[in-house]
């Protein structure tokens, strides 16, 4: 058995979190042979079969999984010792990476990040919206950047243990169409009546709340024209064709060509809540945009909650 490289870990986590070897080299800055070789190594070492070959790419088998179990204390410890030394200088300045939901970023962030910069001119954001780099929970975060966050906004009550979350506010949803097809529709999608109306859904990974889940049920009357994770690509569908589809008020109630059929009380609303660690706490940057973001949910309000929808 050969002895253990330490350095093979790094490979290990970064394809564990990728679920591929060419993520995993891109991310280390290596090629894909050596990310090979490297888990080929740690899995000798281990004399252990830590992932399988699957058509969508890498998945954790059962040693694996106990391999990322037993190495998350470990990188928790190292980042607290990080931060708790970052924080003792008390300096509001630096990077936060933040990860959002691409509606909640770009609707809601993006256009008021002059409030952030007016408030602390010394902090930059760096803003996460790929879903599969996006997570803050229990993976590591000093050998595996990826999902390296300091915040993360969820649409979704978050289950981590571990973690300091807030709820901000609810996000409301309600029915659009473009004008023209709403004026061929009468008052149906009003009474939670899609007959024969033409639908854009949600993809089928997402959770099954609220206007999700409403929308699934609704759609079995009507005709499914398409789905996507990505409300902007809803919302162009939506903009540009015949159909409905559930969209964020705060987002859909600003375009001009799309009319509200049916409000959150028909349709539903998800919860936002904001994540971070108690280390990650500690720091002024961090804090500061912590503040930042709680101020524009508490600006925008109305807004998020659809006071202006039909």
């Amino acid at each position: 058995m050969k002895g253990l490289d330490w350095d093979d870990l790094r490979y290990f986590l970064a394809v564990a979190a990728t679920g591929s070897l060419s993520a995993a080299a891109r991310e280390l800055n290596v090629n894909t042979t050596t990310v090979l070789r490297r888990i080929g190594n740690l899995e000798e070492a281990l004399d252990a079969r830590l992932f399988e070959r699957l058509r969508s790419g890498y998945a954790l088998t059962q040693d694996g999984t106990r391999l990322l179990q037993s190495l998350e204390p470990v990188d928790n410890s190292l980042s607290s010792l990080q931060r708790d030394f970052q924080a003792g200088y008390g300096d509001v300045r630096g990077v936060v990476r933040l990860s959002a939901s691409e509606v909640v970023a770009g609707g809601l962030l993006g256009p008021l990040l002059p409030v952030l910069q007016e408030k602390s001119p010394d902090v930059a954001l760096d803003i996460i919206t790929d879903p599969s780099i996006s997570g803050l929970g229990p993976a590591p975060r000093v050998m595996n950047a990826l999902r390296d966050v300091d915040i993360a906004l969820r649409l979704a009550r978050p289950t981590q243990g571990d973690m300091l979350v807030r709820k901000l506010t609810d996000v409301a949803y309600g029915l659009y169409a473009s004008r023209d097809y709403a004026s061929t529709l009468g008052d149906g999608p009003a009474r939670n009546d899609l007959s024969d109306v033409k639908i854009i859904g949600f993809s089928e990974e997402e959770r099954p709340l609220g206007p999700v889940w409403w929308l699934s049920r609704a759609e079995k009357a009507g005709q499914l024209l398409m789905r996507s994770s990505s409300a902007a690509t809803r919302l162009a569908a939506c903009l540009n064709g015949d159909a409905v589809a559930a969209l964020p008020c705060f987002q859909a109630d600003n375009v001009s060509g799309l009319t509200c059929l049916a409000g959150p009380d028909l349709v539903g609303s998800l919860e936002l809540w904001l994540l971070t660690r108690a280390d990650m706490a500690k720091l002024g940057h961090v804090r500061a945009v912590m503040d930042f973001v709680v101020q524009v949910v508490e600006d925008e309000s109305a807004r998020l909650r659809g006071s202006f929808s039909a």
